[in-house]
């Protein structure tokens, strides 16, 4: 029988993991980048995806709260619609999520090569040692791994807020003129871009399981986590703006850093790099944790390779850990040879979630009741929103779909072929997450 996973997590812990894995690299990346292609009018962009969160999170949590399983999205969605439609939502987030982690070290890795004067090699290697320590963390246990991400979710708490308060006397109202100068068009697009900083709140549905009372404490997370993270969010971006802190690739991938050094003084920027580094290994370690649990979930279920269902004397998924480690790693030296840098790695966490999450908000749409089944609706139209912005990078969800399709229909006659005299075929259709309540 699979070693179940353990109760552990608590509130507080859940909002630590919860504004770990969503506050980190991206808000250190993004607010400069939308700025560059949007002018000012990027704001509208955020204060969108601020908005749209807001549903997505209740959602996920009303849903993670009715079915606490590891799978997250992947289960709502089989729940909903069947295992084959589960079964490619799984693919998508683990992939997602997974490109995710090199996203997330190369970026707090840049924040030290800028500041610390390293090299382009000795950039790469931080990054490849923030998902070493990430993965090692996880393989010690959730408990550590929720201990360690309080002091990541104050860290980068902290450092947001300073770098909004210390920049609010060199604002200016000319910043924020011209508004729009590539159009209103362009605010839609980068709508799509920067949503990858909101990228997480369905990473917390995959630890629901382990939540000590996942009814009561889930929802509480969230509630705290969405008040926390739209302030800094909103403010972080304004004092972006406010500043005209943005204009190229160097000062667009330092521009917390960059805020804080001329709020406060040079050398400043320094220890806002080291800070940087150890917050993308917050996020690291939170997505590391999430990520893992979902490959479990998928391989418990049969969508993915067994040994991924493996679960330690610690009771922690370690060869899921180890796979979702392995890859980031594996990403980080293609991307050190193939020359790209972390906004290039977006295009494919970004298409991908957004359809992961346009599933999950269709699939509370189905399974709630109430005011829980408006604010799915609600998310389902505002997900449906960003859709044609997206542009060619469909093309990306649609391969990984014809990958899982392909993968399902193999493992699913191979199980056929075995199990036909022990089971109904009506069950055996539907993964044993789906059954879990």
């Amino acid at each position: 029988m699979t070693q179940s996973l353990r109760r552990t997590i608590t509130v507080t812990q859940g909002v630590a993991l919860y504004v770990g894995a969503i506050v980190g690299a991206g808000v250190l990346l993004l607010p400069a980048i939308s700025a560059t292609r949007a002018g000012p009018a990027s704001i509208v962009a955020w204060v969108f995806d601020a908005v749209l969160g807001i549903p997505l999170a209740l959602t996920l949590a009303a849903l993670a709260s009715r079915y606490p399983n590891a799978g997250g999205a992947a289960t709502f969605v089989t729940q909903a619609f069947g295992s084959m439609a589960g079964t490619v939502i799984g693919w998508f987030y683990f992939i997602a999520a997974a490109t995710a982690q090199t996203l997330v070290a190369l970026t707090g890795a840049y924040y030290g090569s800028s500041y610390l004067g390293l090299s382009r090699g000795a950039t790469f290697l931080v990054a490849g040692l923030i998902i070493t320590v990430a993965t090692v963390s996880n393989l010690r246990g959730i408990k550590i791994s929720g201990r360690l991400q309080l002091v990541f979710a104050a860290t980068v708490a902290t450092m947001l807020l300073l770098a909004f308060l210390v920049s609010i006397p060199r604002f200016t109202a000319a910043s924020w003129t011209p508004f729009a100068p590539h159009g209103m068009a362009e605010v839609g697009s980068v709508a799509v871009v920067i949503f990858f900083a909101f990228f997480g709140w369905e990473a917390i549905t995959h630890l629901a399981e382990e939540f000590r009372d996942p009814v009561r404490d889930v929802p509480r997370s969230t509630m705290i986590s969405v008040g926390i993270i739209t302030a800094l969010y909103v403010g972080v971006v304004v004092a972006t703006i406010s500043t005209g802190t943005y204009g190229d690739d160097e000062v667009n991938r330092t521009v917390i850093a960059r805020l804080l050094a001329n709020g406060f003084g040079g050398p400043v920027g320094v220890m806002t790099a080291v800070i940087a580094m150890l917050i993308a290994l917050g996020t690291a370690n939170a997505f590391v944790a999430a990520t893992s649990r979902l490959g479990y979930a998928l391989a418990r279920d049969g969508a993915f390779p067994a040994p991924l269902a493996r679960v330690s004397s610690r009771g922690v998924p370690a060869v899921a850990v180890l796979a979702v480690g392995g890859y980031a790693g594996a990403g980080i030296v293609v991307s050190y040879f193939a020359h790209w840098g972390p906004e290039t790695l977006l295009v494919v966490p970004n298409s991908l979630v957004i359809m992961t999450f346009l599933a999950a908000m269709a699939a509370g749409v189905r399974l709630l009741r109430g005011m829980a089944r408006v604010l799915a609706g609600i998310g389902t139209l505002l997900c449906l929103v960003l859709i044609p912005f997206s542009g060619g990078v469909i093309v990306i969800p649609l391969a990984i779909a014809a990958i899982a399709l392909a993968y399902h229909y193999w493992t699913r006659n191979s199980r056929t072929a075995h199990t036909d005299s022990l089971e109904d075929p009506q069950e055996g259709e539907r993964p044993a997450a789906a059954h879990q309540e």
